[in-house]
């Protein structure tokens, strides 16, 4: 992948979420508390993220500061 990349971690369950939120999470390849994905940061991927940000963290990719 080429472009910017972020770095996303499902912090709370999908259990009892509306089917679009957990949708979402499960649309940026999140499967259990604790995942981590790295995606590219692109307008459909800050939608699901947007969707389902109050129990997502995200944070740049590791290795990605400048030296």
């Amino acid at each position: 992948m080429t472009g910017k990349l972020i770095k996303v971690t499902l912090v709370k369950s999908l259990a009892g979420q509306l089917a679009n939120i957990a949708n979402s999470a499960r649309g940026l390849g999140l499967r259990r508390i604790g995942h981590s994905v790295v995606v590219a940061d692109t307008p459909s991927n800050r939608g699901m993220i947007g969707t389902a940000s109050h129990m997502l963290k995200v944070e740049p990719p590791p290795g990605s500061e400048k030296r």
